[in-house]
């Protein structure tokens, strides 16, 4: 089992289902977690909290770059919704872009010094399955997804020659509160679509997604980065 020890780990949206498996893998590998959601929550046992509003970029940077420095960032926290796009506004629009991607650049900031400074680090962002056009009502978010590869493509260059590999995660339909809340009218439906498109028919688990970000993480994918890989069960 790939070992964190001394390596200090920040997870936004860390309270999700996606969030606690990142969690607790890292924390049962010997990193230090950091836990970063809404400010209200709390962390697991032996994690650190960080309760902040990525809606508010200037005052979350400000206290990731005070709680840093870290050698590990996930960007996992997202806001979703699912109308079609002409009942969605323009301000939900901007909202779920600047939480969902914007907040990615504004914290890779606040924490790539410290990186550069040990010249090793990690930056992964979670993007999704629904950037392979199958999925209709959710524009923002898929957009805001969209913003994230693009990011992580031009970080990879940026970011590289200080010993920083950046990459993103695709995750498919992972079971999850979220998709119990959006879906809550048409839930059996939805898993019967997901299990008929994808290749292998069984439900992703949040714990699939947490297994290939430790490997990301890990020293055995030095030479890895700029990738968007998919765990989506194949579709």
């Amino acid at each position: 089992m790939t070992r964190f020890d001394g390596r200090r780990i920040l997870i936004t949206g860390g309270l999700g289902a996606i969030g606690r498996a990142l969690a607790a893998g890292f924390h049962a590998a010997g990193g230090d977690v950091t836990v970063l959601d809404q400010p209200g929550g709390a962390a697991p046992d032996g994690m650190s909290w960080l309760g902040v509003d990525l809606r508010d970029l200037p005052a979350a940077a400000a206290a990731v770059a005070a709680a840093g420095p870290f050698d590990i960032l996930i960007n996992n926290a997202a806001l979703i919704i699912n109308r079609p796009f002409e009942d969605v506004t323009v301000e939900e629009y901007e909202e779920q872009i600047r939480v969902n991607s914007t907040a990615a650049f504004a914290l890779v900031r606040a924490c790539a010094p410290g990186m550069k400074a040990k010249g090793w680090g990690r930056v992964l962002s979670m993007t999704s399955v629904t950037l392979n056009g199958q999925w209709e009502g959710f524009v923002p978010y898929v957009a805001s997804k969209g913003a994230l590869v693009g990011l992580t493509k031009t970080l990879a260059r940026e970011l590289g020659k200080h010993g920083i590999t950046v990459n993103a995660i695709a995750p498919g339909a992972v079971r999850s509160e979220a998709e119990n809340r959006v879906f809550a009218d048409k839930l059996e439906d939805y898993q019967g679509w997901i299990l008929k498109n994808q290749c292998l028919k069984a439900r992703i688990e949040a714990e699939d997604v947490a297994g290939l970000a430790l490997f990301l993480a890990s020293d055995a994918a030095r030479m890895i980065t700029g990738q968007n890989i998919h765990v989506d069960g194949g579709w």
